[in-house]
């Protein structure tokens, strides 16, 4: 856990929270330090603040921040009567966009959810440049997600998700930087389409199978072909070859229809007419 924070001069102006409270401001600050010290020990109780390990806290003093960095973790003194503070969360937040109908380059209606990580890296700037960071970095978020995806036809969107998480992921750091938002990682979740057009691409891919298989088939077919063509050219070389092949092409027929008796023509009759031929 990192506990100082580097703050960018353009988004954090330090003469406006040099904490100069001025002669009045001291004026009263003395002042309630000696209705603090006078209530002593009641006041101590009002007085410290702890502030948790994953916690910083922005002190002001009479509206202006005191310090350059935030308080904690640990024990902290607070003037309860001219001192505020906001404690931040610096854990890892992890935000689900809901469902969202975006319209995709191709003219396709699909409903596109997905999760957000992220995280307060500067307190400071959390506090002062936006009101409520969570609220407006999940905003950001769902007009993220469907402005990147109105971008995208549908095979992109199908296809491309890791691309898309990291184009989002990119323009809602460089957006939420000034807020003291850190955004980790951007997932796409789930890609809903409408029930025409998944059957629609079923049948599409259901054809596509089946010219598949054909091809497949027909080349088979042709290599078969090629394999017969030249057993044919080995036996008609041999022509005891053949006999053989015949004999057991008898014998493989035997073992399977053995209900059936086969009387078998001799090979020598058949080649009397093959000769012939």
């Amino acid at each position: 856990m990192v506990n100082k924070v580097d703050i960018s001069p353009e988004l954090y102006d330090e003469d406006a929270s040099s904490g100069s409270l001025g002669c009045f401001g001291w004026c009263l600050y003395l002042t309630s330090m000696f209705f603090v010290l006078a209530t002593f020990p009641v006041s101590i109780f009002k007085c410290v603040t702890i502030v948790q390990e994953y916690e910083r806290a922005v002190l002001f003093r009479l509206g202006r921040i005191v310090d350059k960095k935030p308080k904690g973790p640990g024990l902290f003194f607070v003037n309860p009567c001219t001192d505020k503070f906001t404690k931040v969360d610096l854990r890892t937040v992890s935000y689900d966009i809901p469902p969202q109908e975006i319209l995709t380059k191709d003219s396709v209606t699909v409903s596109v959810d997905g999760v957000v990580y992220y995280r307060v890296h500067c307190p400071m700037l959390s506090v002062t440049n936006v009101k409520d960071a969570h609220h407006a970095t999940k905003l950001l978020a769902q007009t993220t997600l469907r402005n990147i995806l109105g971008t995208k036809k549908l095979a992109e969107l199908l296809s491309d998700r890791e691309g898309i998480s990291h184009d989002m992921q990119g323009s809602l750091d460089e957006a939420t930087h000034q807020w003291g938002i850190k955004v980790e990682r951007v997932e796409i979740k789930d890609v809903k389409l409408p029930h025409q057009l998944q059957r629609a691409m079923a049948a599409e891919a259901e054809a596509n199978r089946e010219a598949r298989a054909k091809v497949i088939a027909a080349e088979g077919e042709m290599n078969a072909s090629r394999a017969l063509k030249e057993a044919s050219l080995v036996m008609a070389e041999a022509p005891g070859a053949l006999q053989l092949r015949y004999l057991q092409t008898l014998n493989s027929i035997a073992a399977e229809k053995n209900s059936t008796i086969i009387f078998p023509l001799p090979i020598d009759v058949m080649a009397h007419f093959m000769n012939r031929k």
